[in-house]
């Protein structure tokens, strides 16, 4: 069930993003009196799920339809709804447009004042921009919503108890676990990430650290960010928090011994460790065999006998950090949440343009995902919180990438507006036409690398 609550989050969230993003060009179309012949979410090859076109004071409908009904072409300047089968996306079909659903030569000879190619260059700006203006506004609008609800929770720096857990690639920069992060270059951060975006995107040159009360200062290789993304691994450091019991899965070596919710594992064969990751690699290291775990249940200290199958797991759900560490919540009124709001999602997007950088690295390029590596993100249990938190992100992350100059994107539409009202003159349409088909077909290949990346990498687990 897992899986198919995310594949519902992404589907569910990705529909938002394209009706949302769609919406924002069919709005300023209709401000600036241009048709849209279309809007559709989802595409819709050889047949529509539902076409819907509202003429003569009443909504007509059409269900499982390879075409319209003939009587709706009388009424061109009424826009075409509709709901397609192939859940990839969606488009709003702009009369007098060159784009991915209409070709230059299917333009009539001479422009109509109704189409987008006959309107002013700073009305056809807008209209193109408004997809993108839409999914950031959204964003902010949802992150707003998210403060208002829920407040914002973090675990301060200082409050990590028992220190940090680092990655193969930290431990090899000097990092040992359990070590507190004092300064990055000699600024103080109290959030976790803060700390992740300075050490990966600001050429951080050295971290001091507090190791058993000693500071250590660990300078970091200039090659940190290629070999955190070579390694794979998403969080190369997290929060150190003990092994206590959350959940208990039916007949597991957990729950064959006797386990409760609750208990609290302080060792494993005599050997004790403070966090619950020092267990998770002392359990695998015993696979299909039986070990003997100490643990508290009520203040008590007990003894049970475990035997292990050969995952080398208990079966159980440990606590998080958020369960055992001291946090920090903020609460926040409607008025206050808007700012707020603003403030998130501008610093979501200053955050993902320098991330961006990471793409044109050599490693960058071997992690980009497809649709799987964006599903993997959202939760295995349903979360509103989460899911919204998400789906503002992607919103931030559409609306980057669609304002890049590249021809079929909104970044090539604006590009060429923008040259035209520099020099006066405008490409062609064919010219246009000819770009928008060299640009899909690049956007193509990058969809499929990036997918085919998704298969290679679980054909490899």
């Amino acid at each position: 069930m897992g899986v198919f609550t995310q594949i519902a989050g992404l589907i569910i969230s990705l529909s938002f993003l394209v009706f949302t993003h769609e919406l924002g060009h069919y709005m300023f179309a209709r401000i600036f009196k241009t048709r849209v012949d279309k809007f559709y979410l989802f595409f819709n090859p050889g047949f529509s799920l539902i076409r819907m076109k509202r003429f003569n004071g009443r909504s007509h409908f059409s269900f499982f339809s390879k075409e319209a009904p003939a009587s709706w072409a009388e009424h061109p300047e009424k826009t075409e709804w509709g709901l397609g089968w192939l859940p990839l996306g969606g488009y709003c079909s702009i009369n007098g447009m060159v784009d991915e659903t209409t070709s230059a030569d299917e333009l009539p000879s001479e422009p109509q004042s109704y189409e987008f190619r006959a309107k002013p260059a700073w009305q056809r700006f807008f209209i193109i921009v408004g997809g993108v203006l839409t999914n950031f506004i959204s964003a902010i609008v949802i992150y707003a919503a998210i403060l208002f609800i829920w407040g914002k929770e973090e675990i301060p720096l200082s409050n990590a108890t028992f220190g940090l857990q680092f990655s193969d690639v930290a431990l090899s920069a000097g990092f040992e676990d359990g070590d507190k992060i004092v300064s990055v270059d000699g600024k103080t951060t109290e959030k976790m990430s803060d700390l992740v975006m300075m050490m990966l995107l600001d050429d951080t040159k050295e971290v001091t650290v507090n190791r058993n009360g000693e500071l250590i200062e660990i300078p970091i290789p200039s090659d940190f960010d290629q070999q955190v993304l070579a390694s794979g691994d998403n969080t190369f450091i997290t929060y150190n928090f003990p092994f206590v019991i959350a959940e208990i899965s039916n007949s597991t070596p957990a729950s064959n011994a006797g386990l409760e919710t609750g208990d609290s594992i302080v060792s494993i064969n005599g050997n004790t460790y403070i966090s619950f990751f020092g267990f998770q690699r002392e359990l695998r290291t015993n696979k299909n065999q039986e070990v003997t775990l100490e643990l508290y249940r009520n203040h008590r200290r007990i003894e049970k006998t475990v035997q292990l199958d050969d995952s080398g797991l208990l079966g159980v759900r440990p606590k998080g950090p958020f369960d055992l560490l001291p946090t920090e919540k903020i609460e926040y009124s409607f008025f206050a949440s808007i700012p707020a709001g603003i403030q998130t999602g501008v610093g979501q997007l200053k955050n993902y343009v320098k991330q961006f950088k990471l793409i044109a690295t050599k490693e960058g390029v071997k992690q980009l995902g497809g649709f799987g590596t964006i599903g993997s993100i959202f939760p295995k249990t349903w979360n509103w919180e989460m899911f919204w938190g998400m789906t503002a992100f992607l919103a931030i992350i559409l609306a980057f990438m669609n304002i890049l100059p590249i021809p079929a994107l909104d970044g090539g539409y604006i590009l060429f507006i923008l040259v035209e009202m520099i020099t006066r003159r405008k490409p062609s349409d064919k010219f246009i036409g000819y770009a928008n088909m060299i640009g899909l077909s690049l956007l193509i290949i990058l969809v499929l690398y990036a997918n085919g990346m998704d298969i290679l990498r679980w054909i490899g687990k």
